[in-house]
């Protein structure tokens, strides 16, 4: 049996694009359990980070989800996963210049993002301003231009939240929401717009039995169709069973609460809602995806903004339940995974000519300052007036994000570097090269203020730290020796709720510029040369993770932990070597691989010595 204690992993040399990394513990491999050899099982939220209102799309072998953008641009994001547990963007549905219409601030933007299958065609319908629609060939796009949906006075206003369900016979329907006690169904012909008559559920919710009845998605199954709307913010999500698409409600069956009540007290994901149609994979399982605000007791994360979960349904007869949300590792789907990373933040070296679709914009102007084409190999944010920034959703809770810059700050507008704004936009964080009556360098987070003298010259390297919900800034001359820009500030103001939660969305981080133009060379958010710090798991199975951050494996088989998205270098700086400082009770040993733990790659296998603390560096394996 292994204990580690306060496990930190760092990389020496300089490091490599999306690889992530598993530590995989093990002292008894006479016959260990398969969990602890293999990855087979998953932690939530799969989607980290903001991602509301999830839709889930299956078509043969491939999964596809999209959910609500608001005011991030390009708007609708398209994910695509082989295995329900890995996503990747793949398209953006819906960029700036075709979208003058919509309204590009916290809490607006574009809702819904509704992705369906029909008529031949990938389709995706949305309410911005009313509700509108594209079309694809293929979710990679290229989308049509948006298309309103029309009404009539019969139809009524067609809200917000929407989704699309199709019949076993190919037929496509609208399930309409519009404020607290409209809920309708209609139909959708080949052109995309409405058709038939309309199917009036507003029974559903008229005495405000589910508080808004939003976001309702529905699927079949042995001949009963299942309708569940969502409460509201605070959460619960419902379901009813019909013997037929009907308007009349003697044929529908109240069946209550979909989500098995809550076991596991340390979950911050208490009441999950907003859930996407659950579907059925080939072996028979059925699965879900939903989101909801963390929060413990006495530790807010509702600033990440609405995560994305993945939820085994279980079927008792002809009712179904979700799995009740849990921190604890989750059996994952009996499907292949064929190379999609775990979801983080991605590091950017600019090589490209085009931008990274997991980079979005906080606004559609921001979307025309910026270059690739100014000088290779990096790039360049101009700002017309006031700020620009190129941001990312957060998903991690410890991680070292760096920049390098070439920025030239000559009056107090000028400012260039490392950005964190929570989703209202009213809190910031900002690690930068500016001016205060001579070149300096800027730490601030709200009224909190650090500055030292820029000593290094135009071009200059920008740390941010996070450890849980404190924030430390440093600055580099090289990108190798890092010197701290003050002390630690906290970073509660961006984390906790806020008013509106937020204006719906979560946290972001990535680049700005203010006053004058600024170029990046390199964008990396999961440093492998900084401190890693092992409670910073994405996945896990056979460990503990304790109050003060210690992770533990107490199980005769040891236990294993992934770090996702660790940059090992790139360029002519990779990593060679690794080292660890473990704390043991114990003899073992600690195995670091990369990508995976039967598919991977073994790089370097670190002996533990019982009672004290280790610390050993390793040359990785080529």
């Amino acid at each position: 049996m292994t204990t580690i204690y306060r496990s930190i992993i760092s990389f020496t040399g300089i490091c490599l694009l999306n690889f992530f990394t598993l530590l995989y513990a093990q002292t008894n491999t006479a016959n260990p359990a398969i969990n602890y050899q293999q990855v087979n099982t998953y932690v939530n939220p799969v989607l980290p980070g903001d991602h509301p209102d999830p839709t889930l799309l299956q078509v043969g072998k491939d999964f596809y989800h999209c959910g609500s953008s608001f005011h991030f641009t390009p708007y609708l994001p398209i994910y695509h996963s082989t295995d329900l547990v890995h996503w990747k963007v793949i398209s953006r549905v819906l960029a700036p210049a075709k979208a003058s219409w919509v309204t590009d601030r916290p809490s607006a933007g574009v809702w819904q993002g509704a992705l369906t299958y029909f008529y031949d065609s990938y389709w995706i319908y949305f309410s911005a301003n009313g509700q509108w629609f594209s079309k694809a060939a293929t979710p990679y796009g290229p989308w049509t231009e948006p298309v309103k949906l029309t009404t009539n006075p019969a139809t009524g206003e067609l809200g917000y939240d929407n989704s699309i369900f199709v019949d076993d016979n190919g037929k496509p329907y609208m399930l309409i929401k519009n404020m607290q006690k409209v809920n309708r169904i209609q139909a959708l012909g080949k052109d995309g717009q409405l058709t038939d008559t309309i199917i009036n559920l507003d029974w559903v919710n008229a005495n405000l039995q589910y508080s808004w009845a939003e976001g309702p998605v529905m699927c079949k199954r042995n001949g009963y169709y299942y309708y569940f709307p969502a409460g509201d913010v605070s959460g619960g999500q419902y379901v009813l069973r019909g013997t037929a698409l009907t308007a009349d409600s003697t044929k529908w069956e109240r069946l209550g609460e979909f989500f098995k009540p809550v076991t596991d007290t340390t979950t911050g994901f208490r009441r999950p809602n907003h859930i996407a149609a659950p579907l059925q994979l080939a072996d028979g399982t059925w699965w879900t995806i939903g989101q909801s605000y963390e929060k413990y007791a006495n530790d807010d994360w509702s600033g990440k903004g609405r995560q994305t979960s993945l939820y085994p349904v279980i079927w008792e007869a002809d009712r179904p339940w979700g799995m009740a949300p849990t921190n604890a590792p989750i059996k994952k789907p009996n499907l292949p995974q064929t190379g999609i990373l775990w979801r983080s933040v991605q590091s950017d070296y600019f090589e490209k000519d085009n931008l990274d679709l997991a980079w979005h914009f906080l606004n559609k102007k921001d979307a025309l300052h910026y270059s690739f084409k100014a000088r290779k190999g990096w790039i360049r944010l101009t700002p017309d007036s006031g700020r620009t920034s190129l941001l990312q959703k957060e998903t991690d809770r410890y991680y070292s994000a760096i920049t390098k810059i070439d920025f030239n700050a000559t009056d107090t507008t000028a400012k260039a570097g490392l950005y964190l704004t929570n989703g209202k936009q009213k809190v910031h964080a900002r690690l930068y090269a500016g001016f205060d009556e001579h070149k300096k360098i800027i730490f601030q987070l709200d009224t909190a203020v650090h500055s030292i003298p820029h000593t290094t010259g135009n071009i200059v390297w920008l740390k941010l730290e996070r450890n849980l919900h404190e924030l430390t800034g440093y600055y580099s001359a090289d990108g190798k020796i890092w010197l701290p820009v003050g002390l630690p500030i906290s970073a509660v103001p961006i984390d906790k709720t806020q008013p509106d939660y937020n204006s719906w969305v979560g946290t972001s981080i990535g680049l700005f510029a203010e006053g004058k133009p600024a170029d990046f060379d390199l964008f990396i958010c999961k440093d492998g040369f900084s401190t890693l710090p092992a409670a910073g798991y994405s996945n896990y199975y056979g460990i503990e993770n304790l109050n003060d951050g210690a992770v533990t494996t107490n199980s005769v088989h040891g236990g294993w932990l992934m770090l996702a998205g660790v940059d090992l270098g790139s360029r002519n700086n990779v990593a060679k070597k690794v080292e660890v400082t473990a704390l043991a009770k114990a003899a073992g040993n600690i195995e670091i691989w990369l990508d995976d733990l039967k598919q991977g790659k073994l790089i370097a296998t670190i002996p533990v010595a019982a009672g004290k603390k280790n610390h050993g560096k390793h040359t990785a394996k080529p």
